[in-house]
Order: structure tokens, then C-alpha cells, then sequence
């Protein structure tokens, strides 16, 4: 389900932060404009004032907008541009994901302090089962207002948290409930909070589903809930009809699953204007591959596949990948590999986008590394972890690709820069 508009927050006491809450151990935490707020704890000056996170350039996309920035109709996903003209005297900062990642890090362990049933979703949201965890910390709403109460003494963030007998419910309920806020959902009650919502509330909803179901005279989840499933079928398909069915009626069996493991990390860029120069596009590479490395050794993760992803100016998108018998977390290793699919690709036109990706993820821990033959033992990855020391010390912004890749203009550097 999206961030759905259309879910306000609510004044019905029967699903207020006093609401019964037994019967509900699910709680879903959702951090109030994560990278926003962030931004604004890092420069305290920023308080009060409308800030907007995301792609500066003329192509670039809204990540995140303070709750001041919204108030003139700038939201998430929407293009820098169009966020500008509505709210003009806004603090626009490009991402800083290192910083995000941090924030999520210590967000993460308070969670984990309380239950070890800790599901993330992305940086700056999570399921928790608290179930075992009533008879150290009370029920369900009185863990929930733990948790808020800690995010905001050792992080100075705020969050919002939805409590109720099932992750969708609980998603639903920190919706509604935000910015900074609680909601817990009876599960006597749930059908009598789903069924006045809109249908595009329902996960696996979008624009086209939402327009569909219009058309078929079903407005509210309760519309929807009521009508034949053989007419749902014909409109939306047997696996879509079946899902949203559910959903309507409550049932929601999955449980909150802590070993959620990456499948893929990368990173793409989209130019400013559309670029033909190879010299131009090898540097983007470069710094892509940078990044991705640096993500994968972060996460203590190596991985066998690197993929390129190409969009031209058309909007057409082409993909190319390659795996090796040796899985990398190396920047250098994942920049020629990357490189020799962009010369092979050979597209020939204006590019709009590049993408570096690395799948086939484990944990480098368990695996372990080969020497190529006739490569020096100490090299590129070595390097690279001191990089990586550096930057955790004074910002990836003064460790270039180029210093770690090649020279000033990113151009092959056979031999390692020693450690």
C-alpha cells in the first residue's frame, strides 16, 4: 500500500491510543518524513522551516518533505520541479544516505530492545510482533508509547505507530495516526475501521486498480468486501481479485518475518540532460560502482551478479547482466565488469539514466575470497576499507571514485593503489 492521502487522521475513540488493544500484537512504526527530519536534527536551524529531500537537478525527484513542506501540496515521488513552483522558499538538500542509514541503525536496535520480532520494510519503517514481550513491557499500546518515547530521547525523531491483529490493519493504523501519533485498531473493530476507507487504501491498489474499481461502482473497502468475487475476477484477474477480497474482509495471515535479506543493492542516476559523451558516462558508472560497493561492504554482504541498467532518452530501458564464479564487494571489480556490459551494449544514443546493481547476495563472512591469478594479495579492496574508515570519519564526499578507481578524468589505472 502507498502513503495513501486519504486516510486522516482520525478522531474516533473507539480507535484511539487508548483503544483495546488486546488481541492486537502487531505494530507498525513509521518514522514521520525520515529523511527530512533527519536533515533538520543534523542542522537544528532548519526547525520550522520547510525542507525537501531529493534530486536538486532539473530531472530530480522529491524523497521526502517536511510535514511544513507538505502543508503546500509537496509530497513524495513528485519531481523536484513541480515541488518548487508550489512551495518555492523551501530548503531543498540533496540525500545523504549514510546519514539515513545511521539513523535507521539506532531506530532499528531500540525496536529490537523490546521484541526480537523485528520486520524492516525499509530504512524508516518496520513490523514488530510484541507478543512475547507483554510480560516485560505491558500490552501492546503501552510498548508502542515505549518506543515513541525513546525515538524521540536518543534520536530527536519523531514517529507514528499503528497497533492492531494484523500487519495490514497495523500499516493502516500508522497512516492514519501520523505525523506523531498512535493508533490502536480492536480486533472487534477492525472490519467497522477498514470498510470506510477508500479502495485505494488496500495494498497492491494503484491509480489503474483504483480507476477500475470506480468504474465498477466500488468506492470504500466495503464496497469492495461486499461485491461478487466472479466480478472482481473479470476486472482485476484471480490472483489480484483473491488478495484484495481478503484484505477486505481483515484476513491478513502473514506474520512478521525478521530474516528479511536484501536480494539486490544498487544505486542510478539520472543526468540532467541527456548524455552521449562515453567519457561522461564512465565517471557516472564509476561513482555508481563506488557506491554500491561501499553499500555491500556495509552490509557485510558480497555478491556474484552485476547488472547495467541503461534508460535512452526515448525512455526505452535495456538491462544487461554478468555473473561471475566469484562473488565482489569491490568497487573496481563491479566498475569493470559494469563497464565492459555498457562498451558490449554499445547503445548509441543519448542516454537519460545508468544503474549499477549487484544480485546473488551472501554474507561475505561466509565467503570466503579468491585471489585472481597474478593479483597482488593487498589491492583494490583493501583500499577500499580504508576508504570506507575515511569516510566514516570525515564524509564520503572528500573519497572520490576517481581516487579509489583511476585518475582525475576516470580513465583505467591498472595497479592498485597500495593500502
Amino acid at each position: 500500500m502507498g502513503r495513501s492521502q486519504s486516510l486522516p487522521r482520525g478522531g474516533d475513540p473507539r480507535f484511539g491510543p487508548d483503544a483495546d488493544d488486546s488481541g492486537c500484537p502487531i505494530l507498525h512504526v513509521d518514522m514521520d518524513a525520515f529523511f527530512a527530519s533527519v536533515e533538520v536534527r543534523h542542522r537544528p536551524e532548519l526547525r520550522g522551516r520547510a525542507v525537501v529531500v531529493g534530486g536538486v537537478g532539473p530531472r530530480g525527484v522529491v524523497s521526502s518533505a517536511s510535514y511544513e513542506a507538505r502543508r503546500y501540496g509537496v509530497r513524495s515521488a513528485m519531481p523536484t520541479a513541480r515541488a518548487r513552483a508550489l512551495c518555492p522558499h523551501a530548503v531543498y538538500l540533496p540525500p545523504d544516505f549514510a546519514r539515513y542509514s545511521a539513523a535507521s541503525r539506532a531506530v532499528m536496535q531500540i525496536f529490537r530492545d523490546v521484541t526480537p520480532l523485528v520486520e524492516p520494510l525499509s530504512l524508516d519503517e518496520a513490523f514488530l510482533d510484541v507478543a512475547g514481550a507483554r510480560r516485560l513491557f505491558g500490552p501492546p499500546a503501552a510498548i508502542a508509547r515505549r518506543i515513541r518515547e525513546r525515538v524521540a530521547a536518543e534520536q530527536g525523531l519523531t514517529c507514528s505507530v499503528g497497533v492492531a491483529p494484523s500487519k495490514f490493519v497495523a500499516k493502516l493504523g500508522s497512516t492514519r495516526a501520523k505525523p506523531d501519533g498512535l493508533l490502536v485498531v480492536p480486533a472487534t473493530q477492525v472490519l467497522d475501521f477498514l470498510h470506510p476507507l477508500p479502495v485505494s487504501a488496500l495494498w497492491g491498489v494503484g491509480e489503474r486498480s483504483t480507476e477500475t474499481l470506480r468504474r465498477l461502482g466500488l468506492a470504500t473497502i466495503g464496497d469492495l468486501a461486499e461485491a461478487p468475487v466472479g466480478m472482481l475476477r473479470k476486472a482485476l484477474g484471480e490472483a489480484s481479485a483473491t488478495h484484495l477480497h481478503e484484505l477486505a474482509w481483515g484476513r491478513d495471515p502473514r506474520r512478521v518475518s525478521p530474516e528479511h535479506v536484501e536480494k539486490s543493492i544498487g544505486a542510478e542516476v539520472t543526468f540532467d540532460a541527456d548524455v552521449a559523451d562515453p567519457l561522461e558516462i564512465r565517471r557516472a558508472l564509476l561513482a555508481l560502482s563506488d557506491k554500491v560497493g561501499a553499500r555491500l561492504r556495509r552490509a557485510g554482504q558480497v555478491g556474484r551478479t552485476v547488472s547495467l541498467k541503461v534508460r535512452l532518452a526515448d525512455f526505452r530501458t535495456v538491462s544487461r547482466s554478468r555473473t561471475s564464479g566469484v562473488p565482489t564487494d569491490v568497487a573496481r571489480e563491479i566498475f569493470d565488469t559494469v563497464w565492459a556490459l555498457y562498451t558490449a551494449l554499445d547503445p548509441g544514443e543519448r542516454i537519460r539514466l545508468v544503474g549499477v546493481r549487484v544480485e546473488g547476495l551472501a554474507a561475505a563472512q561466509d565467503t570466503p575470497r579468491q585471489l585472481t591469478l597474478g593479483a597482488p594479495e593487498r589491492g583494490w579492496r583493501e583500499a577500499e576499507a580504508a576508504a570506507d574508515a575515511a569516510a566514516a570519519r570525515f564524509g564520503r564526499s572528500v573519497i572520490g571514485p576517481a581516487s579509489l578507481l583511476g585518475g582525475r578524468d576516470g580513465r583505467r589505472n591498472e595497479n592498485p593503489p597500495r593500502p
